[in-house]
């Protein structure tokens, strides 16, 4: 396995600066040919290292390659769309050098986790934004814990004054409500979360996979009982092996 510093490249539309991105690719014999995009968590403020590098690391064991970005977050004075327009701006630079990489374009996907997680779900949802000259559509989404909603009683108050820079407008919050934004051409999602989640509530994971129900949208579903925010791969139940399986199966 090697590690690689890559500098994004932007689709139209987007503003600069383009994201840093850290790549982890596993030998070339062991590549699967499919690829993950990976957003860490942190309310929007800052970035998790154990949902970047420790997921990279995973993911590339299983013959993922992965990449990292460096979203712009809050606490440099970034604001929604420039977390979108990142997410956007990795997925167009892993997908437009996808053969250097070993890649088909056409199995390449986004994790996140937490806010992190409501960025991945963005993303999913909010490709068609923007234009380039390759599909910025992710083709699978995997969303740990995630922020969904910036409406109602369940949405996560801090991270959505970080995206917006104080608590959104009603027309702001339905902008960036994932959720509202679902339609049949959303990629398949796999989705976990703990009921015992005090930071995001799991209804977050429970109104975006009714969503996903109502257009048709395949994806595959885990509410666990106990469980802190924040879990990572330390959650003590195998999600992480569910994930793999379950990437199998749709990437087949």
């Amino acid at each position: 396995m090697k590690t690689l510093s890559l500098h994004g490249s932007l689709p139209s539309g987007t503003t600069q600066p383009a994201p840093a991105i850290e790549a982890w690719l596993p030998d070339e014999a062991d590549r699967n040919g499919a690829a993950i995009v990976i957003f860490p968590g942190g309310g929007y403020w800052r970035h998790a290292e154990h949902e970047g590098k420790g997921y990279a690391e995973f993911f590339a064991a299983a013959g993922y390659c992965c990449f990292v970005t460096a979203y712009r977050v809050a606490e440099g004075g970034h604001r929604h769309p420039a977390m979108l327009e990142d997410a956007l701006a990795a997925l167009y630079t892993v997908r437009s050098r996808a053969a250097e990489f070993g890649i088909r374009p056409n199995r390449i996907g986004v994790i996140g986790s937490s806010a992190g997680g409501h960025l991945a779900a963005h993303a999913v949802t909010a490709w068609d934004q923007y234009e380039a000259e390759v599909s910025l559509r992710p083709d699978f989404g995997i969303l740990c814990y995630p922020v969904i909603s910036m409406l109602g009683e369940h949405h996560h108050s801090g991270s959505a004054q970080n995206l917006h820079g104080g608590a959104p407008n009603p027309e702001q919050a339905a902008a960036t409500s994932p959720e509202l934004l679902v339609t049949p051409q959303t990629p398949p999602c796999f989705l976990w979360h703990t009921r015992e989640d005090p930071v995001v509530l799991s209804m977050n994971s429970l109104v975006f996979a009714q969503a996903l129900e109502r257009a048709g949208v395949d994806y595959e579903l885990h509410i666990y009982k106990t469980g802190r925010h924040g879990l990572g791969l330390d959650a003590g139940y195998d999600w992480s092996g569910l994930c793999l399986g379950w990437l199998e199966k749709i990437l087949a």
